[in-house]
């Protein structure tokens, strides 16, 4: 394995971006058949299938809450270790991963103790009604306990790609996913646990896998190295990254805020039904965008070691390419989903009306994705820049100001008040992507500007 990451300064820029991006693609797919597969089976359970699903999805504002903070810490921290060595500074990169992983812990504690403590009234305000509630505490309450396991998965494994070793990353989620996989049925269905199996074999799969990240980190094998010296929280490097982490919080944390506002609105104007079908909605969205956000993240380390090398042609190229990519694929999928809603929703639930419901939503929901190339490519850009400002902005805009205020304004402009709600989700992208590209045109060229006097 490579110990010299020079190859990010000097690798011709496209083989290099398919080199990292196809390892990530392939781990962010993986990580989200954590939940995916659990959603699957327990769709499939006989008799209450459709409720114990609609119980999961309430609990998902939860799940990505805890993994909003692990994107805080280390989404930041990540790309500014990778432009500490660029700039031929290693040891200051490693004390800011130790940094970032003792921040991590501290953080996993405090939300470990607030979810086992109000985790019921919670789901209730997140959407569960009487009929789901008992689904999703016997849910929630195993998830919590490994909250650490998800902190440190996901938060440390991005210091691996960060390197440039992305197949180890990939590693580290395949290993989680196929036991996941392989405990899911046996504690679902064989062990007769329902919900509380999924959710048991999540956390067990997290904490395989967590291990196996340390392991890596710890090991010579890692460029940069979790040692005794670098773990003790130092704010003047921790603080920095979660100014520049915050817009990937704002990103997942606010999909809880959102989640919440959806299932809230949905429960009024359509029920248990539109509620499920949110759960198969997202669910969906979420899959199918893995690839963009495991190609963005492939060509973070590509941008944040040049721009710190202060080579700008590679910078500018970097981004041309991940652009085209993004919205190449962006599009092919959006087309995939308006031709086919029925077979993507089918994945989830086998129930007839809630299928023919979830298919009808899709194309709505779905109906500005072919724009989220440009999105995803210059929210990572800004980040992998250092612009931590610029990265908060962009994310704020999409989800506070216009999807947030849209979801309870759709419905009194629309006959279908229930469809109308999820016209929300296009309406924000197409004005949240124009707002995107003018701020980036400008940003963009401000900072090759700097790095070039």
């Amino acid at each position: 394995m490579e110990k010299d990451n020079d190859f990010l300064g000097t690798e011709p820029v496209g083989k290099l971006l398919f080199r990292l991006a196809i390892p990530t693609i392939a781990a962010q797919l993986i990580n989200m058949l954590y939940n995916i597969v659990d959603r699957i089976y327990i769709g499939h359970m006989p008799g209450s299938g459709d409720l114990a699903l609609t119980g999961l999805g309430v609990c998902m504002p939860i799940i990505l809450f805890v993994s909003a903070f692990a994107a805080l810490v280390s989404s930041g921290g990540a790309p500014r270790a990778s432009i500490f060595m660029g700039k031929g500074d290693p040891d200051t990169a490693e004390k800011t991963m130790g940094s970032c992983f003792t921040l991590q812990l501290i953080v996993s504690l405090v939300i470990t103790a607030l979810l086992l403590a109000f985790h019921r009234p919670l789901l209730l305000a997140f959407g569960a009604s009487e009929n789901t509630i008992g689904y999703a505490v016997d849910y929630i309450r195993i998830y919590a306990l490994g909250t650490a396991f998800v902190q440190i998965t996901l938060g440390m494994n991005a210091y691996i790609t960060a390197q440039g070793f992305a197949k180890m990353g990939m590693l580290t989620v395949l290993i989680g996913a196929v036991c996941n996989i392989v405990l899911d049925p046996i504690f679902i269905f064989l062990l007769h646990m329902g919900v509380r199996g999924a959710a048991l074999a999540t956390v067990l799969s997290q904490g395989i896998s967590c291990a196996w990240v340390v392991k890596f980190l710890s090991s010579p094998k890692s460029i940069l190295r979790l040692k005794k010296d670098t773990l003790p929280l130092r704010m003047s490097l921790a603080l920095p990254c979660v100014a520049l982490g915050i817009a990937p919080f704002v990103m997942q944390s606010s999909e809880s805020v959102i989640s919440v506002c959806f299932n809230a609105s949905l429960l009024k104007y359509g029920g248990d039904v539109a509620v499920g079908a949110m759960t198969i909605l997202t669910s969906v969205m979420q899959f199918a965008m893995m690839p963009l956000q495991g190609l963005s993240q492939g060509a973070q380390p590509i941008l944040s070691y040049n721009f710190g090398a202060k080579n700008a042609p590679r910078v500018k190229a970097a981004f041309r390419l991940l652009l085209t990519v993004s919205l190449a694929y962006a599009c092919g999928l959006w087309a995939l989903i308006m031709l086919f809603p029925r077979l993507f929703a089918g994945i989830f639930t086998p129930d007839p009306t809630l299928l023919d419901f979830a298919a009808r939503a899709l194309r709505i929901y779905c109906g500005a994705m072919f724009l989220f190339g440009i999105q995803v490519a210059c929210q990572m850009t800004f980040m992998s820049l250092g612009k931590a400002g610029a990265s908060a902005i962009v994310a704020i805009m999409r989800k506070f100001v216009l999807l947030l205020p849209l979801i309870y304004l759709m419905p009194h402009l629309m006959a279908d008040k229930t469809m109308a709600v999820y016209t929300a989700e296009p309406v924000a992208d197409v004005v949240a992507v124009t707002f995107t590209s003018i701020l980036f045109f400008f940003q963009f060229r401000k900072a090759l500007r700097s790095i070039q006097e």
